[in-house]
Order: C-alpha cells, then structure tokens, then sequence
C-alpha cells in the first residue's frame, strides 16, 4: 500500500476564516486558500482545482500505460479536467468532473483509442474515488 499525505489548517471561521493547504512531496507549501480564492479572484487554491489537477493527471497516466499496454511506444496525451462546484439546499457539491483530452498516437484508429481511453477513465483511481459525474471528451491527431 502506498499512502501520500495533503494536510490543510484553516485559522477562523466562515468568510473572515483564511487557511493553507500542504502536500507531502513539497509541491504544495502552505498555499493559501479560503473563501476568496474559492468563490472569487483571489490569489491561491481551492480544493476543485486541486481535485481537477489530480483527475487530470491520474487519468492521463493511466491512459499512458493503457496505451503502452496495447503496444503503443510513442505519442502526446494533454487532458483538462473541469470540477463543476453546484449549489446544493444550504451548502455545496461537486457535481462532475469533465474530462477533455487531445492526445496524438501514431497508429491507432479512432475506436481503439475511444475503447482505451474509456478503461483508463473507468479506472484509473481517482475517477474511482470520485462519487460523481465524470464525462470525457477526446480530439486524437496523428
């Protein structure tokens, strides 16, 4: 089992409450987050993006070794994902992740690619982990 560890504090409460959000490899250090840069233009983070970051990469590295597995050696994968945050009665859900993917590998056709991608998007584990929507879109060059 491997454990990988993001940790938050969060000093006040509400609007006025400001917060930071680490991770363990470094690449988050105490970036600011909070109401502001959550729901307005403030410089920071929020946990959609952070979410949206983690769902793109996961999926594409997925898709990677999916593609490898199939006996592709060479390409380009380039994925976006959207977290949509929804009202919900008094509070708030993360309604769906959209996946959007432009990918170029030599080779394949457009059905294999579509049956592949699908997999890498049924399983990779953070669309596993996610208990909503998520939809893919995909453009392939070769």
């Amino acid at each position: 089992m491997i454990t990988r560890i993001g940790s938050a504090t969060y000093e006040g409460f509400g609007k006025e409450g400001k917060g930071h959000v680490s991770t363990q490899s470094g690449v988050l250090s105490d970036n600011p987050y909070g109401f502001n840069t959550r729901f307005e233009d403030t410089p920071g983070t929020n946990p959609e993006e952070l979410i949206a970051a983690a769902h793109a990469s996961c999926f594409t590295m997925a898709l990677s070794f999916a593609l490898a597995g199939a006996g592709y050696t060479e390409g380009s994968l380039s994925t976006k994902a959207a977290v949509k945050l929804d009202k919900e009665g008094d509070g708030f859900k993360i309604s769906r992740s959209d996946l959007t993917l432009t990918a170029s590998v030599p080779g394949i056709d457009a059905a294999e690619f579509a049956e592949i991608a699908a997999g890498a998007k049924a399983n990779c584990p953070v669309s596993k982990l996610l208990n909503a929507e998520i939809t893919l879109e995909h453009t392939l060059s070769n």
